[in-house]
């Protein structure tokens, strides 16, 4: 049929030339589909139920398979996702949103507000051992309007709850019945978001395929594939052989062992700063750090610089609280103490530990050469105050839940990746210490607590920083933490991939139109 429509047809040879010259350049400069990404992780993915999804090897995937009501746009600026609009109403009482029509579950199921409301209901649920309960507590009522409306309405002027609903919302049909502590949707996901859930082999890898009903556009990209490789030095050899595509390099690898002509010709270098902080957390519940002097001696006894300097090669920076140099939060009059010994062995002598030496074991996870080293910068300068630290290592999955869940540690070196906006609620207000839940470190005072709340209620964001920056100053002089440093984001991508657009958020932001031309690409394309 169409060869006799074609047949008959005559043209101007200015025309066909026309033609053939616009689908010549049409063809050599259009995005085309195909190929995979393969990245690497220090570690695998605990729960890919993402309200439980606590951890970034988690949340990463997450991100991929399930969509929010909202989202952050690459300027930081709040933008719709599931929700093609809202409005904020009655002073911050109420948010009325309005669903997007035609989205599909990946099993073909249509999204609608039921959703939604199942995903708060799981929520605030004492029985779901979730981490994210905090913002969703306020909430007085949520009501379906209808398939693509709701009605949420707080108890009282919520600031931090419109970015909330960036929360991945779930899928009510599959779920109602289920156990969401113990289901296997744990391990066989199914969203709304750009890539399907494929497969999953623990302590191996994590395959994700291109929705093709996507409701923004199906993704360039047919493939992501996460390899987990718990070592940072076989990152780097993988890269080298092209064996994954990204992968977090470290400060020497960045600065000294990424200039020859072979990466420079296959890679692409990134440095972008990072909205999260390292620190040394300790557990308050134990003896041994309940007096706040001793845990400012710790603070006193410990550059911070020459980790800096050491360990990050002077990618990073130091920090004194919970809100980082990027956040409207931030409280810049506060500076880092200056490193005094001897101040710290007399703060130790005045909280009783002069016939006795203070001894603590500093736990972190395995794969992360950083987070060692400094705990090994950390041991030596302790050690030359008198305080004897020793250093345990564990696998990423034993850690979190022997370790931090069951608070089976005496101090820990981890990282928080914060979210743009600056309430804290889930990390220090004393609610927050049940198994599973980010207060791991049983911190609690009640002017922080007052502060946290206060800060919720204030849309005035001059009021509101007020509010953190009080706790800002409440938290450096109390040193529940050791503030460490802020680290910058290293790490290298694949040449092949085009349109990568660095933004004030990261590069990922627009990762659906990423895309590899038919003469680079590596992998078998997938129809669907």
């Amino acid at each position: 049929m169409r060869k006799s429509l074609y047949k008959n047809i005559k043209l101007p040879l200015t025309t066909v030339a026309f033609l053939f010259l616009f689908c010549f350049f049409s063809c050599a400069f259009s995005q085309d589909y195909g190929d995979a990404i393969v990245s690497a992780s220090i570690s695998d993915a605990r729960t890919l139920v993402p309200i439980l999804a606590s951890d970034s090897a988690s949340a990463e995937i997450c991100a991929m398979v399930f969509n929010g009501l909202i989202k952050y746009d690459k300027n930081l600026n709040l933008a719709p996702d599931l929700a093609e609009s809202w409005s904020v109403e009655e002073g911050g009482l109420v948010i009325l949103f309005k669903l997007r029509k035609g989205v599909l579950w990946h099993d073909g199921s249509p999204f609608t507000a039921k959703d939604v409301e199942f995903t708060y209901q799981k929520l605030i649920d004492p029985q779901v051992k979730t981490p994210y309960s905090g913002d969703f507590e306020r909430v007085k009522s949520l009501e379906v309007i209808d398939d693509y409306t709701i009605k949420v309405t707080y108890k009282e002027p919520f600031s931090p709850g419109l970015s909330s609903w960036g929360m991945p919302i779930m899928p009510k049909h599959l779920l109602i019945k289920e156990d969401l502590n113990r289901t296997e949707f744990s391990r066989k996901p199914i969203g709304t978001g750009p890539y399907k859930f494929k497969s999953w082999v623990s302590q191996e890898k994590i395959e994700l395929v291109a929705n093709p009903d996507y409701f923004e556009k199906r993704p360039y990209i047919d493939r992501c594939l996460y390899r987990i490789i718990p070592d940072e030095a076989t990152i780097f050899l993988e890269l080298q052989s092209q064996g994954i595509d990204s992968g977090g390099l470290t400060p020497l690898q960045f600065s000294r062992q990424t200039d020859s002509a072979f990466f420079k010709k296959n890679f692409r270098k990134f440095r972008l700063p990072s909205f999260g902080y390292t620190y040394l957390g300790y557990n308050l519940k134990n003896p041994k750090f309940q007096d706040k002097r001793v845990r400012q001696a710790l603070n006193l006894a410990v550059d911070k610089n020459e980790i800096i300097k050491m360990i990050l090669l002077g990618y990073g920076k130091p920090v004194t609280g919970p809100f980082i140099p990027g956040s409207w939060a931030f409280d810049e009059s506060i500076k880092p103490s200056e490193f005094n010994p001897s101040l710290a062995k007399k703060l130790l002598v005045e909280a009783g530990f002069k016939d006795k030496s203070l001894e603590f074991t500093i736990t972190t996870n395995q794969g992360n050469e950083e987070r060692i080293k400094t705990a090994q910068i950390i041991q030596r300068r302790l050690g030359e105050i008198g305080v004897k630290v020793k250093i345990k290592v564990l696998e990423w999955s034993v850690f979190v839940s022997e370790c931090l869940e069951k608070k089976n540690f005496e101090a820990v070196i981890l990282a928080w990746g914060l979210g743009r906006d600056p309430d804290n609620f889930d990390i220090w207000h004393s609610s927050k210490i049940k198994e599973g839940e980010f207060n791991f470190i049983s911190y609690k005072n009640e002017e922080v607590d007052r502060l946290l709340i206060e800060g919720r209620k204030i849309f005035d964001q001059e009021k509101r920083k007020s509010c953190y920056q009080q706790i800002h100053r409440i938290l450096y002089d109390e040193q529940p933490y050791m503030f460490l440093y802020i680290a910058d984001s290293l790490f290298a991508l694949h040449n092949r991939f085009q349109d990568i657009e660095p933004a004030p958020i990261g590069i990922s932001h627009n990762f659906i139109y990423w895309w590899v031309p038919k003469g680079l690409q590596k992998y078998n394309r997938i129809e669907n």
